[in-house]
């Protein structure tokens, strides 16, 4: 290895270079997650402008033998953004490069926020066919993860992706697609960061349009009722907002419209209200868990209605439509499985959080091997469908979704109010992985999911993706300690330029308390 030299000194020396390229890298940056889960202190943090500049970078990375990692909005709460080596942001590298309006193809380099897209396209008379709950990702994070939306007429937002633009380790741009390059295609689809830096995306975006959208506060029994016949296929879009205390269910349903837009109507709970009431419920639960099933009640209650039937509807642009508030910090842990399972999942969940007993209400036998006793957690469960097997595009080999029908996507949340953890984190989400593992499910990529022996969920599909990875990165440049843990095995030998974890400690940075990890 390489003598490192003082931070000073290596910025000095790489800026100084007279090839006319920029090397736009400061020290001293914190980097951390949006919900300030885990924290690192790269030795470089870079914010590159140009193709060129990134070449420079891999360049110079591969020849001072430094690992590069990559990141965006960091809305993921997953450590798999954290490096103490060059950690590269391409919130500078945002262009849209081409719209042609007839065709619907844009090209956009990969560091745009969707915000900015959605609004470019807007002006062009298009938008993204799908959306996830949020709009702060990157363009190349948000398909790297696999993000989803909520609809069984779309899969994964990377089912619109014509082709890709990858920098390598070796400072070359490779272009992939379906006719080309296909097996890098399909492993960069869901990187997970791990192969390159995509530079360049090029994707089919819809004509614009708008959504009338209701939502509809009732017992989760009349939801699940419905559940193979009419829920999910009543309008383009739909998703859940289960609450397992109260067995009641939010009903998020969408359509297109050409009607006029109006927002839902607000109330004084709405704004900074509610926010921090919940907020300090939530952290007096830290101290008397047990009263988390009143809070459900009560801030549910304001929030969608106590009466069964209490509906709320708006007219808005897809792009906003579409959207969600995340509120506070969290861990998410969420996870595919097959869409028919979905009932059994909710009921055997709400059994196992309630402490049901043979002849209580809404007793089913849960089979979790993890107690229940003094367990308490926060809601609700977000409950939300796609279907890959509707579309002809590549299937990336690290999809999470059911090859076979409709897949369901149940997120397990616990919030983190004021930065601290809840104190049923770690057995509930024991409990929640044991029960989606027994009912066939997957892991999203970006959430806190704890299982790491992925080969047996994912088998050739992961072999074939490690290939990929070892010749587009054969020293491990863009390889971490998340992709040792959960993706490249421990039977795969340890890289060149691979980073390694050495310790985790508390941060403490202008005088804000962050519980994390710093990778070294």
């Amino acid at each position: 290895m390489q003598e490192r030299l003082p931070n000073r000194e290596l910025i000095a020396s790489l800026t100084n270079s007279n090839d006319g390229v920029a090397f736009r890298a400061k020290t001293g940056h914190l980097h951390h997650t949006w919900a300030k889960t885990y924290s690192s202190l790269p030795e470089l943090y870079i914010q590159p402008e140009s193709v060129e500049e990134l070449v420079k970078v891999v360049n110079l990375a591969r020849k001072l033998r430094r690992r590069i990692a990559l990141v965006g909005c960091g809305h993921s709460p997953s450590e798999l953004t954290c490096t103490s080596s060059w950690l590269i942001n391409l919130d500078n590298f945002n262009k849209v490069i081409s719209v042609d309006s007839s065709t619907r193809i844009v090209t956009t380099q990969s560091g745009i926020r969707l915000y900015a897209l959605c609004e470019e396209l807007d002006k062009n008379g298009l938008a993204m066919a799908n959306l996830g709950s949020i709009n702060e990702q990157s363009m190349g994070g948000v398909f790297a993860t696999g993000t989803h939306g909520s609809s069984l007429l779309h899969g994964l937002i990377s089912e619109d992706i014509l082709a890709i633009k990858i920098l390598l380790s070796d400072g070359t741009v490779k272009t992939c697609s379906a006719s080309e390059n296909e097996d890098l295609f399909r492993a960069a689809l869901i990187s997970l960061g791990a192969l390159g830096i995509v530079v360049e995306v090029t994707f089919r975006a819809a004509p614009a349009f708008s959504l009338r959208w209701s939502q509809t506060v009732d017992t989760d029994t009349k939801m699940l009722s419905a559940w193979s016949s009419t829920l999910w296929k009543q309008t383009h879009f739909v998703r859940v907002w289960w609450f397992p205390y109260t067995r009641r269910a939010v009903v998020w349903s969408a359509e297109e419209t050409s009607e006029p837009h109006f927002d839902p109507p607000t109330s004084y709970y709405d704004g900074s209200l509610g926010y921090y009431v919940y907020l300090n419920l939530l952290y007096a639960a830290r101290y008397v868990p047990s009263i988390l099933p009143w809070v459900e009640w009560f801030v549910f209650g304001m929030q969608y209605g106590f009466k069964n039937g209490t509906t709320t509807a708006a007219v808005q642009p897809s792009r906003k439509a579409l959207l969600m508030n995340c509120l506070y910090s969290q861990y998410v842990n969420e996870w595919a499985i097959p869409l028919e399972k979905g009932p059994e999942a909710l009921m055997r969940l709400g059994s196992w959080l309630n402490r049901l007993r043979p002849g209580d209400k809404d007793y089913v036998e849960h089979k979790i091997p993890f107690s229940n006793e003094g367990l308490w957690v926060h809601s609700p469960v977000e409950v939300r469908v796609a279907d890959t097997t509707r579309t002809s595009s590549p299937r990336p080999f690290l999809d999470p979704t059911s090859k076979t029908g409709p897949t369901l996507y149940l997120n397990a949340i616990m919030y983190r109010p004021y930065l601290l953890d809840p104190p049923c984190l770690d057995r509930f989400y024991q409990g929640f992985e044991w029960l989606m593992r027994d009912l066939g499910g997957r892991p999203h990529w970006a959430k806190n999911f704890q299982v790491s022996d992925l080969d047996a969920l994912y088998g050739d599909d992961l072999t074939k993706w490690r290939e990929v990875r070892n010749e587009a990165d054969p020293e491990g440049m863009f390889v971490g300690p998340w992709h040792r843990k959960f993706i490249m095995g421990d039977s795969e030998a340890r890289l060149a330029l691979e980073e390694c974890e050495e310790e985790r400690r508390t941060v403490d940075k202008n005088g804000v308390r962050i519980e994390g990890s710093v990778i070294g």
